[in-house]
Order: structure tokens, then sequence, then C-alpha cells
């Protein structure tokens, strides 16, 4: 069954290691993950953006999906299934639809408004049981329409949102999403100790992990970072895997690509990144 990511991500940070948040979009990479997952002994978060929950049917159909491959595949790890960026009105559909974990993304508004709308959706989650994510200084790159500059929180900011009761909190400190540019100028782990400084023992978490180097994430997880967000390694691998499939020409003879065979090399090169980065985090085997 699902569950609340809080006590995977106290563990994680009490432990010095991260659990990774990887996006889904459809069921075969579900089901990559969740293999690989149990095959590491690692607990696991799926992601999923609201865009990205459009395009599955549904969010009612994401719960059912993940839920009936827990049971089904016999995976046994902790998994939660996350709201990843919500709106104010996607949280609240998907506390209706069953996910275990909401991140509410209200680093757009004024402060004063996201403490207002952070301190409504904390008070629901928990009376769910569910974990929930705030964040403060928004994300670079974008992601299914989320556009941020990549600019740094404000550690005095993201307390005043840690003190609402929020789980685990994602601070801006010059991460993007999408691949980096040539001219980035890395990770402010000036910024990140300030934040952690701030907020104590809670989880911090690091959005747009795809290309930063391993010893930046090792560094960002000595300072409390105890998520790392993964999905454009993830996209990127699957696209190259099934170009070259479809490149070699294996048509069943002209009748055809077989879905399930066009999907599989895919299926498997997300299987190896999502290991490789398990083993980056540290988790394998804190299941």
């Amino acid at each position: 069954m699902l569950v609340s990511a809080t006590e995977m991500l106290q563990k994680a940070k009490a432990g010095h290691y991260a659990v990774g948040q990887f996006n889904i979009n459809n069921l075969e990479w579900t089901k990559s993950i969740l293999l690989t997952a149990q095959e590491c002994k690692s607990p696991v978060i799926l992601g999923v953006s609201e865009g990205a929950g459009k395009y599955m049917g549904g969010y009612h159909v994401v719960v059912g999906m993940v839920n009936g491959m827990i049971q089904d595949m016999g995976i046994d790890v902790p998994v939660a299934l996350h709201l990843d960026h919500g709106t104010y009105e996607g949280c609240q559909k998907c506390i209706e639809a069953g996910f275990s974990s909401i991140m509410f993304d209200g680093s757009h508004y004024p402060i004063e408004e996201n403490v207002q709308k952070t301190t409504e959706l904390v008070k629901i989650a928990h009376e769910k049981g569910m974990s929930i994510e705030a964040e403060v200084g928004s994300i670079g790159g974008e992601e299914d329409g989320v556009v941020g500059m990549g600019e740094c929180a404000d550690p005095e900011e993201c307390k005043a949102i840690a003190d609402l009761g929020v789980d685990f909190l994602a601070a801006g400190i010059g991460n993007i999403h999408g691949k980096y540019p040539a001219n980035w100028q890395g990770l402010s782990f000036e910024t990140l100790d300030a934040v952690q400084q701030r907020t104590g023992d809670l989880p911090l978490v690091l959005h747009g992990g795809t290309g930063i180097p391993a010893d930046m994430i090792k560094k960002a997880i000595s300072l409390g970072v105890a998520k790392i967000n993964v999905n454009t390694e993830c996209q990127l691998a699957f696209a190259e895997a099934t170009r070259k499939y479809i490149e070699a020409g294996k048509d069943l003879e002209g009748k055809g690509f077989d879905p399930r065979k066009l999907l599989a090399p895919g299926a498997e090169a997300i299987k190896a990144t999502v290991k490789e980065k398990m083993e980056l985090f540290g988790s394998v085997g804190k299941a």
C-alpha cells in the first residue's frame, strides 16, 4: 500500500542519504521504477505532475494503477505517490483521489498568500495521513508549464513556511529543471546551509537532479537534502533507447511494431537510470 513520505525522509536525513523521486508518465515508467526500487531494497517516491496526471487519464487512474502494481507485483518497499509542483486546486484533487503525498508550489505567490494556502493544505493533508511538501524560491527552467528563473530562496522565508508544519521543504538554491546550461554557476551551498540552520531536522528537497555532478549531490545530502527529484534523465534515456530500437528496423516482418516490444528498451533504460541514482543517493538497502 502507499505510504506517506514523511517517515522515509526523516530516516533519510538522519541517515545522511536521500530518497529519489522519479516522475512517472505511463505504465511502463511506473513498472520500471517500482521493480528497481524492489530490487535495490530502496524506498521510492513516484512523482506525478499535473500534466502527467491528465495525460494518464486522471488522478484516480494513477492511484489505481500504482496500487494495483504494488499488490500484483509484490512490491514491499515503502512507496509514496506524490503530486509534483501542484496548484492549490490540483492538491485538493489528489487528496480526494488517494495520493499519499502532495507538493503545493506556492512559490509564485507573495509570501503572505503562500503561507495562507500552505497552512490550509497542511491541515487537510495531515488529517488524511498524507505528507506535504512546500517550496520557497522557484526552481529554474520549465516543467509542465511551470517556469522558474532559479533564484535562491530566502532562508527566513523558508523558516516561515517550515514553521507551518510541512513535512519537507524545497528551497531554490540555483537548481533548475531540465538540462543545465554550460554557464550554470552550480548550487549555492551557502544558501542551503543557511536554510538548514533555520529549519533544523526538517528534510530538504533538491529539484532538478538531472545533470548535477555527483560531488554536488553528495554535498547537498550532507547539508540536509533528503529527497532528490529526477525526471529529465529518465526521459532522455527512454527516448534514446526507443529511437535505437526503431532505427534497428525490428518491425516483426512488416506487421508493425508490437507496442510491448517497442517500449521494452526504454523501460530497461529507465531501470538502469533509476538504479544508478539510488546508488548515488545512498538509498540502496534502506527500505
